[in-house]
């Protein structure tokens, strides 16, 4: 099936959100429109306050031109990280910028509808603190600690969220939000929140989160790689054998790369050593006091990892790997082991160029990479002429609708 264009000016406005603030020049030769036509629909998605008018001008010859912008204020994004523990939530700005935040507690054992009963009314209590109501909600997106479908918005397969396989997450938000929903693994967010802050000068990069689990996140070609289930990524999973007897995993397999270097096995090892350790975080603050058994955990931690990540190098052939999570905070202790192991193990050709290094510092990337991917996704081609006629229908803007379809 044919892919629908955008006809509401959504193709003027994609550009717009993608480029930033751009000349009326270079918007012509970007969209292939005619220049009536992109005065026209301008114009309209201006007067709705879709579009803004920058304060910077740009020279091109003749005299300095206006940029045009996206009006960060015009609507909001929703996002919210369901960790282990607790939930943070956010309502950002068209920016990304954060205008309001909170973090509640989480309990497994709420199961997926009374969790997103508690998101719902916590988003709810945010907007009310911005002063926006619900109507300004431009998309919703969630991220979570377990494989997901993200064509069909639902957790796949066994997982850390006991109970949610399979339920319809994106309908349930449906009863109380009327703006649409995505739903996608925290890794996966986490590299997309890495590779478009810090790393677009390249299209291929191996994203790893070594925290209280392990997994990886797949940028291939500029974009996130999912798989056919959504299950690409996940290394923690993978078995490695030994000769010593192999540990039990969270998954109720033995031997798995999270079982021997995720920072809950760990701390399971450090407190056989008689070390007060239950977390990752723990794990993490013993390094940092010089605890010997802490860092030789850590370093044979980064090994493990390695083991894995050298076949990973072998087949994919990225040209970075970007090393987050907590477990990451301890730096060299860890990414050491892990570029042992890969250089190796794999062949010149394949590291000669390669670059193992440590993700940039963020509170909470997963949260705004939520944000991120919402925002990429309502200024698709799919969807950015669904998020213009959200404001043709505000009873404030009085907008003729011919005026962006001509």
């Amino acid at each position: 099936m044919e892919r629908q264009q955008p006809t509401l000016g959504g193709d003027l406005l994609a550009v717009i959100a993608k480029a930033g603030p751009i000349s009326r020049a270079a918007l012509l030769d970007a969209s292939g429109l005619s220049r009536a036509t992109v005065t026209q629909r301008l114009n309209a998605l201006i007067s709705m306050g879709l579009l803004v008018e920058a304060d910077e001008t740009r020279r091109s010859g003749g005299r300095p031109s206006r940029l045009v912008c996206l009006n960060a204020d015009a609507a909001s994004l929703l996002a919210a990280n369901i960790g282990e523990s607790h939930i943070r939530l956010s309502v950002m700005s068209l920016q990304l910028a954060v205008l309001a935040q909170v973090t509640i507690a989480f309990d497994i054992e709420d199961g997926p509808s009374g969790t997103l009963d508690a998101v719902s009314a916590a988003f709810a209590g945010l907007m009310k603190q911005v002063g926006r109501s619900d109507s300004h909600v431009a998309g919703i997106g969630l991220s979570l600690p377990t494989p997901v479908d993200f064509r069909r918005g639902r957790v796949v397969g066994p997982s850390v969220l006991h109970g949610w396989d399979e339920f319809d997450i994106v309908s349930y938000l449906a009863r109380s939000w009327d703006a649409p929903v995505w739903v996608e693994n925290d890794v996966n967010l986490m590299a997309l929140f890495e590779y478009t802050q810090s790393f677009q000068d390249t299209s291929d990069m191996f994203f790893i989160k070594a925290g209280t689990g392990i997994g990886s996140g797949i940028v291939s070609g500029g974009r996130i790689f999912r798989g056919a289930q959504g299950a690409a990524g996940d290394i923690g999973h993978i078995q490695i054998t030994s000769k010593e007897e192999a540990p039990l995993c969270r998954c109720g397999k033995f031997g798995c790369i999270e079982a021997r270097a995720a920072g809950w096995a760990i701390a399971r090892d450090l407190a056989e050593f008689g070390h007060p350790a239950q977390t990752a975080r723990d794990v993490v603050a013993l390094v940092e006091a010089g605890v010997p058994e802490a860092i030789m955990l850590l370093r044979s931690s980064g090994r493990t990892i390695g083991e894995v990540v050298a076949d990973v190098v072998s087949i994919l052939n990225p040209a970075r790997i970007v090393v987050g999570g907590t477990l990451a905070r301890c730096g060299e202790h860890l990414l050491s082991g892990i570029r042992e192991l890969v250089y190796q193990r794999c062949l010149p050709l394949a590291t000669r160029e390669l670059e193992i290094i440590q993700a940039t510092t963020s509170t909470d990337s997963a949260l705004v990479g939520a944000a991120m991917l919402v925002r990429d996704q309502i200024f698709s081609p799919k969807y950015v002429d669904r998020f213009i006629r959200r404001f043709l229908d505000r009873p404030e803007f009085a907008t003729d609708r011919g005026s962006l379809e001509g």
